[in-house]
């Protein structure tokens, strides 16, 4: 590598980690909060004997695993003008970011909870629960330790599929190397400098989802 090669990647170095800091991990922290309570909901709503909701549920799903997230975010920020709704691109990449965590979020939240034996639901009634106690205290929180391992890894997803933002002129770490290179000419340079971060974000999340699954290993072994 020249010198100058290596003083681009040294100079570009600090944008980029201030990006991925600043607006990678906020955006997707964000998307995914969001998108875990619609998760959750779209779950319960498509696991309830309401006939219409649970249709409105169902259908919300198969839009969204139907079709391109690139093309939601599309819809989302270049389309809704069209209609009068003028969205930030933050607000914009949020909304579709959450909606597709939603909706993928609510088919392992709701395979989970149908993974909880009958006899959960039986012996909270025993004691007295109605279905919305045993719900919430017998077997929403063994759904969540079922759900964990598959939810973390939708999450470490979200930290990498935050990269399409750029496509909606949202200022985080792609579209951050993507200014560098309009000005250095470096494009694999600059590309694979910030696939090295997303790299380390990722490993540092996975090793993260590794230590919190041992601990729900431990617990559910006694």
């Amino acid at each position: 590598m020249d010198d100058r090669k290596l003083h681009i990647l040294l100079d570009s170095l600090l944008p980029l980690l201030k990006a991925g800091v600043a607006f990678t991990i906020p955006l997707t922290l964000l998307s995914f909060g969001f998108g875990l309570i619609l998760a959750v909901l779209t779950a319960l709503v498509r696991l309830s004997s309401w006939t219409i909701p649970r249709q409105i549920a169902r259908f919300y799903v198969w839009i969204i695993r139907g079709t391109p997230l690139l093309l939601q975010l599309f819809i989302i920020f270049y389309g809704l003008p069209s209609v009068g709704i003028i969205l930030d691109p933050l607000v914009a990449a949020v909304i579709g970011f959450s909606l597709s965590v939603g909706a993928y979020g609510s088919e392992i939240v709701r395979a989970a909870i149908l993974s909880i034996a009958k006899g959960q639901w039986e012996a909270a009634f025993s004691v007295g629960m109605t279905r919305s106690q045993a719900l919430r205290r017998v077997i929403l929180p063994q759904a969540a330790r079922v759900s964990v391992p598959p939810l973390a890894n939708s999450f470490i997803s979200l930290v990498k599929d935050t990269s399409l933002a750029a496509s909606i002129t949202y200022v985080e770490m792609f579209r951050t190397a993507q200014q560098i290179v309009a000005t250095t000419y470096e494009p694999l340079l600059l590309y694979a400098e910030a696939g090295g971060i997303y790299l380390i974000f990722s490993s540092v999340l996975s090793a993260v989802q590794n230590v919190l699954e041992r601990r729900l290993s431990r617990y559910s072994a006694h």
